[in-house]
């Protein structure tokens, strides 16, 4: 009997430029993240392009695999990856990319390494959990992935790499929180929840009325709710950047910047984010990230 073959659960990828990659992966063209990116200093850009990358590569292993053990089988590599990286010996475009834009041994290395172990662990999470019981719960996870990548992302490109968890991190919390409640629709959509049991229970809202896109006051309410504190973080954080800082963060204040564009267009349309993602122009993208100074 001929050996059967089984196809492999690992990330598999030709052989390509690593930066060309990064960029079709973190960034496709018209994307937020594509007009966010074009505010990173130039000598960093190809880094943060690749952190960026490494997000949606951890993103994909959950979000876009139904089968628990396939999407762990997932996880584990790449936390065996970045192990390779440390290494000095990586295999996948994302990370080769990486090695070569963070130098190894400097402050900025040390500070961007630290915090993908954590990153990768965050997105582990979503492998276990699809629900959380409380806002404390699902804070846990927020501070943990978002936290991780705000850092990462502001180590990249900081004045100080080193100082830049304190400031950074809650503003990466912020940003996933706001990338959750636009994208609860979607989220329901592949089996996740991101508002804490309680709180729907208080709004009179049920996960089978976001999964079957029933729309009500209440869900309106609920969506109010979510929108005002997903706003009120992302404020608080963006005044917490130190001012010394503040030049050297414009892909996540541009980010910041339109996520609250895109709240103020979530609320014209009546929370209507169920059955749709409603989402900026690019032309209003590429304004409102032109703008940030």
């Amino acid at each position: 009997m001929a050996a059967v073959s089984h196809p492999s659960h690992t990330p598999q990828v030709p052989f390509v430029n690593f930066d060309d990659y990064c960029q079709k992966k973190a960034a496709p063209e018209g994307s937020s993240a594509y007009y966010a990116l074009r505010r990173a200093p130039v000598a960093r850009q190809p880094l943060v392009t690749a952190l960026y990358a490494l997000y949606r590569e951890l993103e994909e292993t959950v979000k876009e695999t139904s089968d628990p053990t396939i999407g762990r089988t997932k996880h584990a590599w790449w936390q065996a990856e970045l192990g390779k990286l440390d290494a000095g010996e990586p295999t996948h475009p994302v990370t080769k990319a990486l090695r070569a834009h963070c130098p190894p041994g400097s402050a900025l290395d040390r500070a961007v390494r630290a915090s993908l172990p954590m990153l990768v662990d965050g997105f582990g999470m979503d492998l276990d959990q699809a629900r959380y019981l409380d806002w404390p719960g699902l804070r846990r996870y927020l501070d943990q992935t978002g936290g991780a990548f705000g850092t990462a992302v502001a180590s990249a490109t900081a004045r100080d790499p080193e100082q830049a968890a304190s400031w950074a991190a809650p503003l990466g919390a912020a940003l996933l929180l706001a990338e959750r409640v636009q994208d609860i629709g979607d989220d329901a959509r592949n089996g996740r929840i991101y508002v804490p049991i309680d709180e729907l229970q208080r709004f009179n809202v049920t996960a089978a009325d976001i999964i079957n896109r029933k729309y009500s006051d209440a869900f309106s309410d609920l969506m109010r709710f979510q929108t005002e504190r997903a706003r009120r973080s992302l404020h608080e954080a963006l005044a917490a950047i130190p001012p010394a800082e503040r030049s050297s963060q414009r892909v996540l204040r541009a980010q910041a910047a339109l996520a609250l564009a895109r709240f103020d267009e979530i609320e014209r349309e009546g929370f209507q984010v169920l059955h749709q993602r409603i989402s900026l122009t690019p032309i209003r993208k590429l304004w409102i990230t032109w703008r940030t100074r």
